[in-house]
């Protein structure tokens, strides 16, 4: 009998996390999708001959929709559940784990593809103003800000940052993304700056075993995890007073819409936020014809 594998309950677990985290969901909430995803988890290795969640097709939700509607819900249960599924594969999509959400033409109806919140420079100069450089973790926050913001990262490639993938001559980092793949990411003097001054607190750590080379590290010397990026963006964002709903994700979307905004080719963009296609990047803007190079080292917003 076929079983739902690790990997693919690892993916329902982040996504109830971003819910809790990043959407500020209540527990009610969070546990209802959790039962609708269970649901669908439960059906799929059952009556389908693809081998993971994130293999579903359109063909594959339209019979388990159709078992649904069989079962007699209410439509408001119905409802929630195809809510539910949208929500899941959409956050699929936003982190790159599949290129197109099997949801995209179900019940006939196309949602729109919309900009995500964006920052504007003066958003992440109030949040930056906000951060209390006196403090032990001061300079480690503003180094969270100016990666995130200055370079695009993702929270995953942002924790395991190590000092010998920065090459502070040559004005780069080294970035091993999804699947692995690596790209190199221009570093303004800014980041530089902040990972200077970060760097002699950092030092002060209890630094654990395994962890030296991590740039970013909690007070007990080991490496930050994704939530806690999650709580420090969000904290900052609150005592900045934007009236905003911002993640980590948000400064990588704004990052790539000021790049776009100031006239970058958009596969530089596609480039610097290592995205596998360019059908990912088009949300930003149309195509512009520029030299990839030239586009990044002119305009790059922290440089």
């Amino acid at each position: 009998m076929k079983k739902i594998e690790e990997k693919d309950r690892k993916h329902l677990r982040a996504y109830l996390i971003h819910l809790k985290i990043e959407r500020s969901l209540s527990e009610n909430t969070v546990q209802a999708y959790r039962s609708d995803l269970t649901r669908y988890y439960d059906w799929f290795p059952h009556h389908t001959n693809e081998k993971h969640i994130i293999e579903s097709n359109q063909e594959t939700i339209a019979l388990f929709l159709k078992s649904i509607r069989e079962k007699n819900l209410k439509t408001s249960s119905h409802n929630r559940i195809l809510s539910s599924l949208r929500g899941f594969f959409k956050y699929l999509v936003t982190e790159e784990i599949i290129e197109t959400s099997p949801m995209k033409y179900v019940d006939g109806a196309r949602n729109p593809r919309k900009l995500p919140e964006v920052l504007s420079n003066e958003d992440i100069d109030l949040m930056i103003g906000s951060i209390d450089l006196s403090r032990p973790e001061g300079h480690r926050n503003l180094t969270i800000l100016e990666l995130l913001y200055g370079c695009g990262l993702r929270v995953s490639e942002l924790i395991n940052l190590k000092f010998s993938d920065l090459h502070e001559q040559e004005g780069f980092i080294r970035v091993k993304g999804k699947g692995d793949k690596q790209r190199i990411v221009p570093i303004g003097k800014m980041a530089l700056k902040a990972i200077r001054h970060y760097r002699s607190s950092r030092n002060q750590l209890p630094i654990k075993n395994g962890h030296e080379d991590y740039i970013l590290l909690n007070n007990r010397g080991r490496k930050l995890s994704r939530v806690m990026i999650f709580y420090i963006v969000r904290e900052l964002s609150e005592k900045a007073g934007l009236n905003k709903q911002i993640s980590p994700h948000t400064l990588r979307h704004s990052f790539a819409t000021e790049m776009i905004r100031r006239g970058a080719n958009l596969r530089a963009v596609q480039e610097m936020l290592g995205h596998s296609s360019i059908t990912t990047t088009e949300i930003y803007t149309h195509l512009n014809e520029k030299d990839l190079i030239d586009a990044i080292i002119q305009f790059h917003p922290r440089s």
